[in-house]
């Protein structure tokens, strides 16, 4: 019933795409699909209509559901019913409303999953984030990984655009098989869009934060870009990324940075949530690999607190990253280690070696607690929590840790609208 459904979807898409010929810019890479989606619809909204992933429909039926303009239904027969209704409204009543840009996320589980998504809804102009050991457990290499990414870079044409992260290794050097021009973006000397000066806005006393500010750097080019919402790094490309599209749409510079302080970090990816005893947690429970993983703690390490306030890194397993398991996660425990993390608190079993890397690191065992399901653990940190601690919380989307976020943030009443995985098929 699956694959009669996915090839019903596809057909009819394929006819929607024919008919009503909307730019598709795709989206793909390991870690901040999701962010750079947001930050791109954003930006391109201000101009043109625009229809992005709903969720995480980013497989063989979201990607056709987003391009109907439908929620998934489910198991509910009537629901698909309606879907199918709506699909055939499109084709045989033309609907002038109909977005003129669709943002499409595409994920990967197996090898030729993107190779079916790109014939599906062929690209005018792809974005490739950045490449980590997500999925390893079904391709066995970072290499094989990125070869089946990088068939959405082939994708696109020879008048469209290839938007690539800079600072990832293996997604810079997909330039060389692009067909389309090539515009990079990041930190590192050499892209094209650069971000420089950045300075996150952190204080503890009182407590409050202001969000990111820095440079844009294009072509000589300097821009001051603020972005009062946003935590991480992760948020600077995403808005870098959405940035080249925009800049190849057309728009200036300044009329794209001035969009920046709208930007907001999606639920579960490097929220800043207050929390119990006047704490604060960062909320990054989407989901995990090393890479993304290495990123957030070492977040976490460069903020300063102030008086007694403690630190704490809450991990889950990072699941799905194959022979890179064991090796990956003791890397996590090392970095919390060398950047003086007051306690880790690890969850599940994998994470047994993120506790044996923060060991072997030097850190205290003392300062160590392991425990193998989320609820023991939340009830733990609950209990020791002091005014001002600062909390990271982060794990695969399997190890479900946004319960330990609901267990300790301060408006648990809020938890549908804030945080990941709240609707029914979740509970």
């Amino acid at each position: 019933m699956r694959k009669l459904l996915q090839l019903k979807l596809k057909l009819l898409s394929r006819l929607i795409l024919k008919k009503y010929q909307p730019d598709i810019i795709a989206i793909s890479g390991s870690v901040g699909k999701t962010s750079a989606k947001e930050a791109l619809a954003l930006i391109l909204s201000s101009r043109f209509a625009v229809r992005a992933t709903h969720k995480n429909y980013n497989n063989e039926i979201g990607v056709p559901l987003t391009i109907i303009g439908a929620d998934s239904p489910g198991s509910s027969l009537y629901g698909w019913f309606s879907v199918f209704l709506q699909a055939f409204k499109l084709l045989f009543f033309y609907q002038a409303n109909y977005p003129k840009i669709l943002i499409l996320e595409m994920g990967i589980d197996r090898p030729g999953d993107m190779s079916y998504l790109v014939r599906l809804a062929p690209p005018k102009i792809a974005i490739m984030t950045a490449l980590s050991h997500s999925h390893m457990e079904y391709f066995g290499s970072l290499q094989n990984i990125k070869k089946e990414k990088q068939v959405l870079i082939e994708a696109v044409g020879r008048q469209g655009l290839s938007v690539l992260n800079y600072d990832n290794e293996d997604v810079r050097s997909m330039a060389t098989v692009s067909k389309a021009r090539v515009l990079s973006y990041g930190f590192q000397e050499g892209a094209d869009l650069k971000a420089q000066d950045l300075k996150h806005q952190f204080q503890t006393t009182p407590y409050e934060f202001s969000g990111i500010n820095f440079k844009l750097n294009y072509q000589g080019s300097l821009v001051p870009v603020s972005m009062p919402e946003l935590l991480s790094e992760t948020g600077v490309y995403a808005f870098l990324a959405a940035a080249a599209v925009a800049l190849h749409y057309g728009m200036n510079l300044m009329d794209i940075a001035a969009l920046a302080p709208r930007l907001q970090t999606p639920a579960g990816r490097m929220s800043l949530l207050a929390g119990i005893k006047h704490t604060f947690i960062i909320d990054d429970t989407y989901n995990a690999s090393p890479e993304s993983t290495l990123s957030a703690v070492k977040l976490l390490g460069s903020m300063t607190l102030s008086g007694q306030a403690k630190k704490y890194a809450i991990l889950g397993d990072m699941l799905e990253i194959g022979s890179y398991s064991e090796e990956g996660h003791r890397v996590v425990g090392k970095e919390i280690s060398d950047l003086n993390i007051d306690y880790l608190v690890s969850v599940g079993e994998r994470s047994r070696d993120i506790d044996r890397g923060a060991k072997q690191a030097g850190m205290s065992a003392d300062c160590i607690y392991h425990f193998d399901n989320v609820e023991e653990a939340g009830r733990f940190v609950q209990n020791r929590l002091q005014e001002g601690d600062l909390l990271l919380i982060k794990g695969s989307q399997g190890m479900r840790m946004e319960k330990i976020v609901k267990e300790l943030m301060a408006e648990p009443e809020r938890a549908r609208e804030l945080l990941v995985r709240q609707d029914s098929i979740w509970q």
